[in-house]
C-alpha cells in the first residue's frame, strides 16, 4: 500500500508564462525540498520531473530546463537531492565518503525520485498520462534508473550522461548497484535524448556512445561543441524535444 504524500507550500507567486512554487514534499521520510513550475493553460499539463548533476541544486535546473518547458507550456519539478541544496551538511558529506554510505544515499535519491514522480502525477494542474523526466550528469543516471522502472514515464532527456566509467577496480561493484547500460534497454521504445558536449572529460563522449548504443528506438544523440556544461541552445533543443514527445 503506497503511503499518502504530504506537502508544505513555502511561497506561490506568478512568473511569465505561469507559476512557480516553492515546497517540499514527502511520505513519512524526509522532507523533500522543490521547484514547481506550472503553465498558466487551465487545462492539465505535461509534466517533466528534473534532476540536477553533482554540486548541483534544484534552482540551475528549474531556472534553465525548468525555464524552457514552461515556455513550451511543459510543467515542471526540480527538487533537491540528498546532500544537495537546502540539504547540504558538511558533516553528512563527510561520512558519506565511506562506500557503504554510498550505496544507501544512491538507494535514498532513486526512492525518492520515484516519490516525486508520483507527486508530479498526483498535481490538478498535471497530466498523469504525460510524464518525462530528465536529468544532467549525476542526474541522468538516475533519471534513467527511475524511468527504467516507471512505466509511466513516456520520454526521457539525459543531459551530459552516458554509461559508467570503465578500467577502474570499483567499477564492477558500482555495476552492481547502478548499471546504466542495463537500466536503457528497459525504457521499451520510450522516446530517448542525450545531448553531451564533444569536449566533456567528466561524462566522457566514449561514455555517451556506449549508452546510446545499448538503448532501442527511438533515440537521439545530439552533439555539441562544449565540455561538461552544456551551452543553452542544447536546454532549448531538450525543450522543444519534449514538448513535441509530450504534445
Amino acid at each position: 500500500m503506497r503511503k499518502q504524500i504530504h506537502q508544505t507550500t513555502h511561497s506561490d507567486r506568478e512568473v511569465p508564462g505561469g507559476r512557480r512554487l516553492v515546497l517540499e514534499f514527502h511520505a513519512g521520510g524526509d522532507p523533500i525540498p522543490a521547484i514547481l513550475l506550472l503553465p498558466r493553460d487551465a487545462r492539465p499539463a505535461p509534466g517533466v520531473l528534473l534532476l540536477h548533476g553533482y554540486s548541483s541544486r534544484k534552482e540551475h535546473m528549474a531556472e534553465g530546463v525548468g525555464g524552457s518547458l514552461l515556455r513550451h507550456g511543459l510543467a515542471s519539478l526540480a527538487i533537491d537531492l540528498p546532500l544537495h541544496g537546502t540539504r547540504a551538511d558538511p558533516l553528512q558529506a563527510q561520512a558519506a565518503r565511506n562506500p557503504l554510505a554510498l550505496v544507501g544515499l544512491w538507494k535514498q535519491a532513486l526512492r525518492e525520485a520515484k516519490l516525486a514522480t508520483r507527486y508530479l502525477a498526483a498535481r490538478p494542474e498535471v497530466d498523469a498520462g504525460c510524464l518525462a523526466i530528465a536529468g544532467y550528469s549525476l542526474g541522468s543516471f538516475l533519471s534513467v534508473m527511475t524511468a527504467a522502472d516507471d512505466a509511466s514515464i513516456r520520454a526521457v532527456v539525459l543531459a551530459a550522461g552516458g554509461d559508467l566509467p570503465g578500467g577502474t577496480p570499483l567499477a564492477g561493484i558500482a555495476r552492481a548497484v547502478a548499471d546504466p547500460v542495463r537500466a536503457v534497454r528497459k525504457l521499451s521504445g520510450r522516446p530517448l535524448l542525450m545531448v553531451h558536449g564533444r569536449q566533456d572529460r567528466t561524462v566522457r563522449p566514449e561514455q555517451a556512445e556506449r549508452l546510446f548504443a545499448a538503448a532501442g528506438e527511438p533515440k537521439e544523440l545530439r552533439w555539441w561543441n562544449a565540455g561538461h556544461l552544456l551551452p543553452p541552445q542544447a536546454i532549448d533543443y531538450a525543450g522543444e524535444w519534449l514538448r513535441d514527445r509530450l504534445g
